[in-house]
């Protein structure tokens, strides 16, 4: 069997980071981990190629090799999964869809002309489409059925299948599932709400297979709360720490983690000594009410400005969610959010409108109340989307209110500050990587950020007088500190992506809205009550 392995586009986004990319050569953040994972999983006598349409388009040959077709991807990939099914269908191939997207909605999919739907986790569903080829079955639907999968006999990834060099990170998952109950997330519905670990041994062997193919940057761990199963994870991290000082450190490592790692200190400095660099916090809104509304009560434990602190403090770059639109918002949330952002120096802050994802508690109980609208489209978690149902002050304000305070984040010489008082703050790892020439790439690319903001724009003095007190004060995070100036090239044009999109999409809204109002003179209901009803509740 030859399977052409498609993973379909990605639109811009706040991760993206396309103008930063451009400066060291490289074209996408983080490759398919998911199509990796099902070519290890799929018989070996079998032979793959894997297409990341994000790095290269596939060709009349790719299509012409393939006796199969296997798609994988997220909401936000939906177009073009969908002409990616069309086009195989109309070259008469077999095609397989699978992932968190066609596992939360199947029927656009389906109704594109996918022969096989491959649901849930593969480990389960994989081996279904294999047992349905081999009985020369055309089509079929595979479910799990409420079944999570035994990971700790989840193959290593086919890493070798990628193009190593378009990438500027690689990605491992170590776990799945997450122990919370965040009324948003789709995690815990896709995964479970209990941790499910890979052994050490696995995770080692993943890593050892990347050095072994000569991968010496940055790895993503792509597990949603990396820290979901302390135990696990500690006992993970006793073998990884002398297993990258005996190779001298050759990955840098980030992940996801809720924000009581800052509650666990034996955790965060067992983090530092195996090279971890930085985490992923959602932190979502520094209302403690919205937070209770959306069940987010580990958030409400500590303080949240002291949290994210320590965990600067203890070596790691902190990354941070948020949202704004949640039911009893008050005005105001977006600068409340900004207050945070500059109170704690969170240089990368993911800032979003709240949507109601497909299967979520929260969508369950907006269509309950009559909230969710018709957008003729799934929701999506992008930061140029308006909000997908009803909330409790106008959408209007929200939607305001986000594109200024998007814009204001950031603004270049507040962006840059941001940077350099996280990074001044930063406690410097322990250890010693062995001396790594740079590449002429990299060389290039330090020269023009140094053009760009040192000289051409007007954050000239700011940036030479920052970057000179960085090597003053705190060297030894002077290449993580420039490679997080260089994201401001991408979020410089990312900003006005929103701004624009978000626009286009109020106006439109507005003026649906004000045709509706005139043709019908009825005030739409109020929603106040339900958040009154939830917090006596």
């Amino acid at each position: 069997m030859r399977v052409l392995l498609l993973y379909p586009l990605f639109p811009k986004s706040f991760w993206s980071f396309d103008k930063a990319l451009e400066l060291i050569g490289r074209k996408v953040s983080l490759p398919p981990l998911s199509l990796t994972t099902v070519a290890a999983i799929l018989p070996q006598t079998w032979k793959f190629r894997l297409v990341d349409r994000n790095v290269r388009y596939e060709s009349e040959a790719d299509w012409y090799w393939a006796d199969l077709v296997i798609i994988s991807g997220m909401i936000v990939q939906k177009p073009d999964m969908l002409r990616l099914v069309s086009e195989a269908k109309r070259r008469g191939k077999t095609v397989a869809v699978g992932g968190p997207y066609v596992t939360s909605v199947p029927e656009s999919v389906q109704e594109a002309g996918a022969d096989f739907l491959v649901l849930d986790e593969g480990e389960i569903t994989l081996p279904m489409l294999v047992d349905a080829l081999e009985r020369g079955e055309t089509s079929g639907v595979f479910r799990a059925n409420n079944e999570k999968p035994d990971v700790t006999h989840t193959p290593v990834p086919r890493f070798d299948l990628l193009d190593l060099n378009a990438y500027s990170d690689m990605s491992v998952q170590f776990s799945r599932g997450c122990p919370y109950q965040c009324e948003f997330c789709d995690i815990i519905v896709l995964y479970g709400r209990k941790p499910r670990t890979k052994t050490p041994a696995q995770l080692l062997a993943e890593l050892q297979a990347l050095y072994d193919l000569g991968w010496r940057r940055s790895i993503f761990v792509v597990d949603d709360n990396f820290i979901g199963n302390k135990r696990n994870v500690k006992l993970m991290l006793k073998e990884l720490i002398p297993w990258m000082a005996e190779r001298g450190y050759p990955f840098s490592l980030s992940t996801e983690a809720s924000v009581d790692l800052a509650q666990d200190t034996e955790l965060l400095e067992m983090m530092v000594a195996a090279n971890f660099s930085a985490v992923f916090l959602g932190i979502e809104t520094p209302d403690t009410d919205s937070l209770s509304l959306t069940q987010k009560f580990q958030n409400t434990r500590n303080s949240l400005v002291q949290s994210v602190k320590t965990i600067n403090q203890a070596g790691l770059r902190v990354m941070a969610g948020f949202i704004i639109g949640f039911d009893g918002e008050k005005p105001g949330a977006g600068d409340r959010i900004i207050d945070f952002v500059e109170a704690t120096a969170v240089p990368q802050a993911l800032f979003s409108m709240l949507q109601a994802l497909p299967n979520t508690a929260l969508s369950a109980r907006l269509e309950k109340e009559g909230r969710l609208l018709a957008t003729g489209d799934e929701a999506n978690i992008h930061q140029t989307t308006l909000i997908n149902f009803v909330p409790t002050r106008p959408l209007e304000d929200i939607a305001r209110e986000y594109v200024r305070c998007f814009w204001d984040l950031y603004e270049p010489s507040r962006y840059l500050a941001r940077v350099y008082r996280h990074f001044l703050e930063m406690k410097p790892k322990p250890h010693k990587k062995k001396f790594k020439r740079p590449e002429w790439v990299e060389i290039w690319a330090m020269f023009i950020i140094c053009w760009r903001q040192g000289i051409k724009r007007d954050t000239r003095f700011q940036f030479w007088r920052q970057l000179v007190s960085i090597v003053r004060h705190n060297p030894k995070v002077f290449q993580h500190y420039l490679v997080n100036c260089a994201h401001l090239e991408h979020f410089i044009e990312y900003r006005q992506i929103v701004r624009d999109e978000i626009n286009t999409q109020l106006a439109h809204y507005l003026s649906v809205e004000a045709a509706e109002s005139a043709e019908s003179p009825e005030p739409p209901p109020k929603v106040e009550e339900f958040v009154s009803q939830r917090s006596g509740a």
